[in-house]
């Protein structure tokens, strides 16, 4: 073995296998740093920093930050948002079952990765993937395209399954015993299991495909309406259909209603450059971008004052009164209006919803 100190840094999400991965190495006397990348569709950590609460009344935790403090493992933050919008728009490899690019999503981690590595001196790269454990990006083939797109051949140990794929630089300078490694593959997590009783891990994130708002079908959903009706969408758009029930009204404009407090307070933090919609009373906040000129309709106003009242406390007849304001650009333009709002009927609601 190399008697040189080494230094590695971890892509960790927080879940088991990251975690497994850098107790593997950490065990073989390796420092390791682990890096957790921010690209604005993780769910809990958007939602964490929007504020919201879990059904429960509990605030969101990342658990990359959870897991990291729990087990004594040094963490770095990056965020890699800018940039990752064209990754999304052009993935070179095509999308998976949503729009998740995930080999383009994985090599643009890696290629931080990288930067992070020759940045503070350290040795390789160490991963968490589990060969043949997710359809897109977790094969031989596609393991290879990404290393080889992100210019990291060679130095990424994947200490979980290095036993089945081809020895890393490493592990043939002896940096590390690859015998001491796993040769797991598939999706059974049993010897996950008993190597984390070995390492004492007995808290981790249960496994879920849940993770990301670019796996999810309702995002998905939602982005491909947006492309149909207007052709284009853009980076603030797509952040924003993470957040809200969304709905298109008969004029094309496009509305979000809030569904908790959370979202409300993200809302108001942004409403300037929306034109904005709230109850006089308790209930649900909107935005609205009409796709065609800078202005509501009046026609628009009314819908948007029933959609608002159908997520709002009412009076006993279903109405309540709904302030509309112009976005801050358009404010000397355009006037405020109250619109009394009365709740949609379900027809009416679901032809409009998205």
């Amino acid at each position: 073995m190399d008697k040189k100190k080494r230094k590695a840094v971890a892509l960790y999400s927080g879940g088991l296998d990251s975690t497994l991965a850098i107790k593997l190495i950490q065990a073989q006397g390796i420092e390791v740093i682990a890096l957790h990348f921010y690209t604005g569709f993780c769910i809990t950590e958007t939602k964490r920093r929007r504020g919201e609460k879990k059904p429960d009344g509990t605030h969101y935790m990342n658990p990359a930050l959870k897991y990291a403090a729990k087990y004594g493992i040094p963490l770095e933050i990056i965020d890699i948002s800018e940039g990752y919008f064209d990754i999304i728009q052009n993935p070179k490899y095509g999308y998976g079952s949503n729009i998740n690019p995930c080999i383009d999503c994985r090599a643009f981690m890696y290629k931080h990765a990288k930067k992070y590595m020759e940045e503070i001196g350290a040795d390789f790269i160490i991963s968490g993937e589990v060969l043949n454990q997710r359809p897109m990006s977790q094969h031989l083939k596609a393991m290879q395209i990404i290393e080889r797109e992100a210019g990291v051949e060679g130095l990424v140990v994947k200490p979980l399954s290095a036993k089945l794929l081809p020895p890393t630089i490493p592990e043939i300078k002896g940096w590390i015993d690859r015998e001491k490694l796993e040769g797991i593959s598939g999706r059974s997590r049993k010897r996950q299991m008993e190597l984390a009783k070995k390492f004492g891990i007995d808290e981790y994130e249960q496994p879920a495909g849940g993770c990301c708002y670019l796996t999810d079908e309702n995002f998905a959903r939602k982005y491909k309406e947006v492309i149909a009706t207007e052709n284009t969408i853009s980076r603030d758009e797509l952040y924003l259909l993470t957040i809200g029930r969304h709905f298109r009204l008969p004029s094309k404009t496009k509305v979000i209603i809030t569904r908790n407090e959370g979202e409300g307070n993200f809302i108001r933090g942004i409403k300037k450059n929306y034109w904005f919609a709230e109850p006089i009373g308790k209930g649900a906040v909107a935005i609205a971008r009409p796709v065609a000129g800078e202005a509501l309709t009046e026609e628009d106003k009314k819908h948007i004052a029933d959609l608002v009242a159908r997520y709002s406390k009412t009076d006993e007849k279903g109405q309540i009164q709904v302030k509309i304001s112009p976005p801050e650009h358009l404010a000397n333009k355009y006037k405020e209006d109250i619109i009394l709002g009365q709740k949609l009927e379900e027809a009416t609601l679901e032809s409009w919803r998205i």
